[in-house]
């Protein structure tokens, strides 16, 4: 373990150099023991602040996977039924919808309209004008056709939680699965919130106002998250904390291991065909071992090899480093045999 640990330290030094990613944390996690934990580089780059472990960084979509096993926490206390249509727990809803079920709102394929586009919030104002406004579009797709990757569907599984559990989205989290999973300083907010310790978010996109062929330059990066959408991309937390929640995603303390099973498996299409994403997970290999990830705002991932009990979290400060694309390196340093694989994938 001291060499993959050896090796981790210098892919991630060599990496941040090559991104130019001011601040990251990362945790590695082998048969339910975080065997690797470090901080790097700045949570502020012109402050000069360091990123420590302790130090809060966005989950933005990765927050789906968190969501993902809040329904099926909720579908093992027989609160839900995930292949239930979501009009059986939500009133009000446009005709077209009633009749999606709920665990084609987990894998997005819906159909449903995104309440999000290139600007924000549809329209630009309100959240609350934003969901009029969404419920006024057509679908894009007949429930199950496809998969179309869209916030609204997290947006409706929030309003499920609520209602089925009898408790804002936001303290169901933290009742049922941050404080069991030893989550310290997990909360939720966006980069205009005043959180104590937070990381600040950079990127080097060009500004609207740059001039084209502009030489690239480190800059703010900000995002809004209302609370309606935190159950799509609102938790801001640490390395440590979703390693933390992973052990116990893990050791079947949030759910059940048939549960954690069934979470992973991919969704399919009517037409027989696997969908992308399974229950708040994106699928990315079902064979030879299985890899799920949860990933977010381009700067944060994490993977988990449930066949060869490893997990790696990344969080950083920077959009566009797509920390999953690199994660795999890290990986390789850990990674069981193939005998080691098989007989745990046969257990």
């Amino acid at each position: 373990m001291a060499q993959a640990n050896d090796l981790t330290r210098q892919w991630v030094k060599e990496t941040m150099a090559k991104e130019r990613i001011p601040g990251m944390q990362i945790a590695v996690i082998k048969d339910d023991r975080v065997v690797f934990s470090e901080s790097y580089g700045w949570a502020n780059v012109e402050n000069r602040v360091h990123a420590t472990k302790t130090t809060l960084f966005p989950l933005n979509s990765a927050t789906k996977s968190f969501t993902g096993v809040a329904m099926m926490q909720l579908a093992e206390a027989g609160l839900v039924d995930l292949n239930a249509p979501i009009s059986r727990y939500l009133d009000g809803l446009p005709e077209a919808w009633r009749a999606i079920r709920v665990r084609q709102l987990l894998a997005h394929t819906s159909g449903l309209p995104d309440i999000l586009d290139e600007q924000g919030l549809l329209g630009g104002g309100s959240e609350a004008d934003a969901w009029q406004a969404v419920q006024r579009l057509p679908i894009g797709s007949a429930p199950g056709e496809r998969f179309t990757y869209n916030q609204t569907n997290y947006v409706l599984l929030a309003q499920i939680i609520a209602k089925q559990s009898k408790m804002p989205y936001e303290q169901y989290m933290a009742t049922r699965q941050f404080t069991p999973a030893h989550m310290a300083r997990a909360t939720f907010g966006d980069s205009y919130d005043l959180l104590a310790n937070a990381a600040t978010m950079y990127s080097y996109f060009p500004r609207k106002t740059d001039a084209p062929g502009a030489s690239q330059r480190l800059s703010h990066w900000f995002y809004d998250m209302s609370p309606g959408l935190w159950s799509g991309g609102g938790i801001m937390t640490t390395a440590d904390d979703v390693a933390h929640w992973l052990v116990s995603v893990s050791k079947g303390e949030l759910i059940s291991k048939a549960g954690m099973r069934a979470m992973w498996t991919p969704e399919k299409l009517n037409n027989g065909a696997d969908g992308d994403w399974a229950a708040g997970w994106h699928v990315l290999k079902t064979t030879p071992v299985r890899e799920v990830a949860g990933m977010g705002g381009a700067r944060a991932a994490f993977i988990v090899y449930p066949d060869e009990r490893l997990a790696i979290v990344v969080l950083t400060n920077l959009v566009g480093s797509n920390p999953q694309n690199f994660i795999p390196k890290i990986a390789e340093a850990y990674r069981s045999t193939p005998a080691d694989a098989a007989r745990i994938q046969a257990q």
